[in-house]
């Protein structure tokens, strides 16, 4: 993230800001600089460079408002220290809300939007959750090992990860633990040779998208009408809602070992879920940064309005 244009872009801008209102505010009688006359401009689009660069490259926010934090503490010690009061209450009014937003994202609840339909039927695409950080731990950056109060994720949850793969968050429900052997035959799961509990609950219409390749080359998109079957599943103590989709990703037996330090992940919409049965393969234990808590909102799309009924704690 450090390394895109667009990011050192923004940290310039705001740096030039910085070190002009700094200087405006200790020389008395000081012609306005032209960055000064539009630090408001210039600060604006660097913040948002910034934000934009981080939300492009799946970067960690936390990491940017632990900087802006002690950069503005120390800024305001040293307005302090020149009894200088412009500097002071100015920079004091830009530290305690970033150091508290800081605080709150990193070692509380962290937001996170759903980007696909991999947990469906309970949590859809749309969906923004409150992903609780200290689930497993106190961790400043959303992967590596916990430093405090370190504790592992347990069979049901629905964690949030960060694929070796890719440095993008996906939401999964967690099936195996390191040394688990995992099975799945006819989509039904077994854990240590344990199947895993479940009870129907109802068939559903659904559309579903699917590529098609032709001998020509061409890749077409399609929507089909298919019957979803929904299931209530126990695993240990935890149990959720789960759809098996009628006629898809029929599979020969499959098994797995987990391996030390490892998990195993699925999806609850488990024929359109990349998990640990695809491309995720097995989540190290530092690639996990939070157990999601709570739906607080849904929105769907840039045109449709929020809406709030599905609020409320996630199984």
């Amino acid at each position: 993230m450090i390394t895109d244009p667009l990011f050192i872009l923004g940290f310039i801008g705001m740096t030039i800001c910085l070190f002009a209102w700094i200087k405006f505010n200790l020389v008395s009688h000081q012609t306005e600089p032209l960055v000064l006359k539009y630090i408001s401009f210039i600060s604006s689009i660097s913040g948002l460079a910034i934000l934009m660069s981080i939300f492009y490259n799946s970067g960690d926010l936390g990491i940017v408002l632990l900087f802006g934090s002690i950069v503005s503490f120390l800024i305001m010690i040293f307005g302090y220290y020149l009894k200088n009061d412009e500097i002071a209450k100015t920079s004091r009014g830009y530290f305690l809300p970033i150091f508290i937003i800081f605080i709150l994202r990193t070692f509380l609840y962290e937001p996170y939007q759903i980007p696909s339909g991999s947990m469906e039927p309970q949590l859809k695409k749309g969906d923004f959750l409150l992903v609780n950080k200290f689930a497993y731990g106190l961790k400043v950056n959303r992967i590596g090992t916990p430093s405090f109060f370190k504790s592992d994720p347990q069979y049901g949850d629905a964690v949030v990860i960060i694929p070796p793969h890719n440095p993008v968050p996906y939401i999964k429900r967690l099936i195996g633990k390191p040394g688990d052997t995992i099975r799945i035959i006819n989509k039904q799961i077994y854990v240590n040779g344990r199947a895993l509990e479940r009870e129907f609950f109802e068939t559903e219409q659904i559309i579903i998208k699917k590529r098609f390749i032709y001998s020509s080359g061409e890749t077409v998109e399609r929507e089909l009408d298919v019957e979803g079957d929904l299931y209530f599943e126990k695993h240990e103590k935890a149990e959720y809602l789960i759809r098996l989709t009628r006629g898809e990703n029929n599979q020969y037996p499959q098994e797995w070992t987990v391996p030390e330090n490892h998990y195993f992940v699925m999806g609850d919409n488990r024929d359109n879920s990349n998990d640990s049965t695809k491309d995720v393969g097995f989540v190290p234990r530092e690639n996990f940064f939070g157990r999601a808590d709570y739906i607080w909102m849904t929105w769907e799309c840039w045109t449709c309005l929020p809406s709030f009924e599905k609020v409320g704690r996630i199984n």
